[in-house]
């Protein structure tokens, strides 16, 4: 009996900075859904910190950070292949020989690039002050983590769209230079509802605004930093929206479908203060992130069980990209 295979989605995820609840929610829970319906590839994209984080060691606790964040939040190694991209020397073979295929014009267009000679150029500074060719060159290594691994689908949201369109480009001319498909076209599976999960100050919640509420800080630290939430000068009395309200609408992210119609309604109703509505919001959070913070801890407690985790998801990765090599290689004349 013949079965379909499953088609492939990949994951990267940038070992930067601590990991908040606007990303669990808007990134990590959603991204983990895949394994349900695709072969699932996930990555922590070492080499691609390295244009912002050049402390070794704050490096290295990222990378063991984001990995145990995955596997605490549910990922299972055993069910899909999880690595880091630094074990996997395929990847900079793949972006070395799509440089070839690719024009300046098309990195000039990215947008981190584009953002970036903004900014010089609204101080008066040389437009590529302070560019490195990471930077400049972002597109290509993420082009080669994706069509390395045969990918059919990369989940981003419309925001990042750019990137996967700029890997179908140079798998393209690849494709058009040797008459056959040698690579893979990506696709990007737009993530349309994406949640926006508003931070302390009511805005999107992002690590450049200094509004987060981190994952796994302690219990204590939890609480005072959920009490920190701005809210208006409404008082007990008054009857408030919980539509308009930050807090309730983080409350819903946590909360059941009941609890969530009961908070409503002590809202509509009034003779519910801020300070009890930001309580009761933690003691959802903290029900929900306390096991998760738990297995964190245990994980973090083993970094060489960590590390070992992460190598046997490169030993599982590395045919997948010396297959793909082998195609582009025997295309382009310089197979061995």
């Amino acid at each position: 009996m013949s079965t379909v295979a499953k088609k492939i989605s990949l994951t990267g995820i940038k070992p930067t900075g601590d990991i908040h609840i606007g990303n669990y929610f808007g990134a990590i829970k959603p991204a983990l859904e895949l394994a349900k319906t695709y072969d699932a590839r996930y990555f922590v994209a070492d080499y691609h910190a390295l244009n912002s984080v050049k402390d070794p060691k704050e490096l290295r606790a990222s990378i063991h950070s984001v990995a145990a964040c995955w596997l605490a939040a549910g990922l299972d190694p055993e069910e899909v292949i999880f690595y880091r991209q630094s074990s996997i020397p395929e990847v900079f073979e793949l972006s070395t020989m799509l440089m070839a295929f690719c024009s300046k014009g098309l990195m000039n267009r990215a947008h981190a690039y584009k953002a970036a000679v903004q900014e010089n150029s609204e101080k008066g500074d040389d437009i590529d002050a302070g560019v490195n060719m990471g930077l400049f060159t972002y597109p290509i290594l993420m082009a080669a983590d994706i069509i390395l691994f045969d990918s059919d689908v990369v989940p981003v949201g419309r925001d990042q769209a750019q990137h996967i369109e700029m890997a179908q480009d140079m798998a393209q001319s690849v494709n058009a230079v040797y008459k056959e498909q040698v690579l893979k076209i990506p696709q990007a599976g737009i993530q349309e509802e994406v949640a926006v999960i508003p931070g302390l100050d009511g805005r999107k919640m992002s690590k450049s605004y200094n509004n987060v509420i981190p994952i796994f800080v302690p219990e204590k630290e939890l609480r005072k930093t959920i009490m920190r939430i701005v809210t208006n000068s409404q008082g007990v009395e008054e009857a408030k929206d919980p539509q308009t309200s930050q807090i309730y609408q983080l409350y819903r992210y946590f909360a059941s479908a009941e609890e969530q119609e009961a908070l409503a309604s002590r809202y509509r109703a009034g003779g519910m203060g801020w300070g009890e509505a930001k309580e009761e919001l933690f003691r959802v959070v903290n029900r929900e992130l306390s096991p998760v913070r738990e297995k964190y801890d245990a994980i973090m407690a083993n970094p060489k069980e960590l590390d070992a985790i992460l190598e046997r998801g490169a030993e599982k990765a590395r045919p997948i990209a010396a297959a793909t090599l082998r195609r582009f290689r025997k295309a382009a004349g310089i197979d061995r």
